[in-house]
């Protein structure tokens, strides 16, 4: 039974996103909204709702090693499971002006996210916090790229274009998004119920549970989104997607749960997981830099990185 909630809940997850996010997008094209604001705010926002709901739902269960593994092993899997696979699929190309600005945000906020864990508590005030840079880098960048056209917002605007649905009413548009969300919700309640009594039965920690099969789990609309990217040859498209989620994952996932329910930081993640996040961050932006492309070899050592990353951690945890 809890491999089935475990199961139902992650398959629930991805189809709950993928309808939140279509619909949501749908709406915003009735009213006129930009491409290029709809691929910041709704998609970034949009693909990151499952870690969103488990997250919040898992910290309001007393399980905080559930709430932060998501993020912190969504961000690690984004990096190395899901670039690595989109990199072996086709080298992608990096725009120098999207990596300067998006690139240096990330890794801002993952040293925010350091410190934070590192404090050991990440109270309403850190969440606060970080709602407010996220907010601040939002509404810097719709006023920098609405009245032109530039690399960064024909970015945004090309992953709109990704999800973008079949025309629909407005009523339809609203009902799919708001079925999805309840999808997403009860899909979350049920993953995390199977994940907690599967982390007893087998003797693993919640957190380990919370950095591997919930963290992929929640991550899997990144990967979708990016396989669709590459298959339409917008490598760009697809690293942005990923380094967009990332800032959503720690200054949005992160902060809207802390606001909701404090967050005690797990010993394992201070001691190990932030920092294979923070060096997954740190290749992430040399591989990008050399030779502005990340090709087919860094995306093989990204992926094993990963592979021994996971290893490791379910050895290490019996």
């Amino acid at each position: 039974m809890d491999v089935l909630f475990l199961l139902g809940g992650l398959i629930g997850l991805v189809i709950g996103g993928e309808m939140l996010v279509r619909g949501a997008v749908a709406a915003a094209e009735r009213f006129g909204i930009s491409p290029m604001i709809i691929g910041l705010t709704l998609v970034g926002f949009g693909t990151s709702s499952p870690e969103l709901v488990t997250s919040i739902q898992a910290a309001l269960a007393g399980s905080p090693g559930i709430a932060m593994g998501n993020v912190v092993g969504s961000n690690i899997g984004n990096i190395l499971l899901i670039l690595g696979i989109a990199t072996l699929l086709m080298p992608i190309a990096v725009d120098p002006q999207v990596l300067k600005r998006d690139g240096t945000v990330l890794v801002l906020a993952s040293a925010v996210c350091v410190v934070a864990v590192l404090l050991g508590d990440i109270g309403r005030m850190a969440g606060g916090t970080m709602i407010t840079l996220l907010c601040v880098y939002l509404g810097v960048t719709l006023f920098l790229e609405r009245r032109k056209s530039s690399p960064v917002a024909e970015l945004y605007s090309a992953e709109a274009t990704l999800v973008t649905a079949p025309t629909t009413s407005l009523g339809k548009s609203l009902l799919i998004a708001g079925v999805g969300l309840v999808v997403t919700i009860l899909a979350a309640r049920y993953l995390i119920l199977g994940a907690v009594s599967l982390a007893q039965a087998v003797g693993l920690s919640e957190t380990v549970i919370g950095l591997t099969i919930v963290a992929i789990g929640t991550s899997m609309p990144e990967l979708v989104t990016s396989i669709i990217a590459i298959r339409k040859g917008q490598g760009d498209v697809a690293l942005g997607n990923i380094i967009g989620s990332n800032i959503f994952n720690i200054l949005g996932i992160l902060g809207i749960t802390a606001l909701v329910q404090p967050l005690s930081v797990p010993p394992e993640i201070a001691k190990l997981d932030i920092w294979v996040m923070s060096l997954a961050t740190l290749a992430l932006i040399i591989f990008a830099r050399t030779g502005w492309q990340i090709g087919r070899r860094e995306g093989f050592g990204l992926l094993s990185a990963y592979v021994v990353y996971v290893g490791y951690l379910l050895i290490g945890s019996n």
